[in-house]
């Protein structure tokens, strides 16, 4: 993956988290962009792994965040994204211009 795609990418999971966190996890949107950022904090080129936070969607992410481990047995129905997050959530986003995390 080159540094723009990565950059794309970041911009996207970091998106779909935080309109998880405001949309099933009633945050607001500043609380909603500051955890995303968080999650998903820009790693140089340099960096070993950096990548290895896309293992796993935003979706994911954002449950383990709102409903902690083993969410998928507790709420069964939260293992998959609903459709509204796949149309939503996913929509395109301009990476960050170059020297901004």
């Amino acid at each position: 993956m080159n540094e723009e795609e990565y950059r794309t990418y970041l911009g996207e999971e970091r998106a779909a988290f935080a309109w998880v966190l405001e949309h099933h996890g009633s945050r607001t949107p500043a609380e909603a962009h500051a955890r995303a950022l968080a999650r998903y904090p820009y790693e140089p080129a340099s960096a070993p792994y950096r990548e290895l936070v896309f293992h796993d969607e935003a979706w994911h992410w954002a449950m383990l965040h709102l409903h902690g481990a083993r969410y998928w047995h507790d709420r069964p129905e939260l293992l998959h994204p609903p459709r509204e997050y796949e149309h939503q959530a996913r929509r395109p986003v301009s990476p960050p211009p170059p020297g901004t995390p």
